[in-house]
């Protein structure tokens, strides 16, 4: 396997990844049922030596009422590649755990990801951080 020079970063999206929604897994659902953009909240390289990341949905559809959400700007819609969707949000209300080394469904890019802007990518993290303390919140892809 040859080793490869591209990582993965916070604030870089991943076009395509099948997020588990938490509702899913409370239902005993393995995989996520479609591929989906995601964003990296977190890309942190462990005690371990593997890097672990928390990944939250990207979407078209707009938030149901218990969901927590932060809307994309049409021109970060546009900066990130994901001008297919007219409005998008980022569900910050659950995330998916996954270790890229380890991954069934991550694979490190062969080339560098679309990334958010510093500014919006604070205001997501500034929005996720509730729900990184709460453990109940976490969809484990391992």
């Amino acid at each position: 396997m040859t080793e490869r020079s591209v990582s993965i970063e916070t604030g870089d999206v991943v076009p395509a990844y099948p997020y588990l929604w938490l509702w899913q897994s409370q239902r005993g659902e393995e995989e996520g049922r479609k591929s989906r953009p995601v964003c990296v909240a977190i890309a942190s390289q462990g005690a371990d030596g593997l890097t672990h990341l928390a990944l939250l949905a990207i979407t078209g559809t707009a938030p149901r009422a218990d969901q927590l959400a932060v809307e994309i700007p049409p021109l970060e819609i546009r900066r990130i590649g994901l001008s297919e969707f007219k409005q998008a949000w980022i569900i910050v209300s659950e995330y998916n755990y996954d270790i890229l080394e380890r991954s069934f469904s991550l694979e490190p890019p062969a080339s560098k990801l679309p990334k958010l802007s510093q500014k919006f990518l604070k205001a997501v993290l500034r929005a996720f951080r509730p729900t990184l303390a709460a453990a109940q919140t976490r969809v484990d892809r391992l």
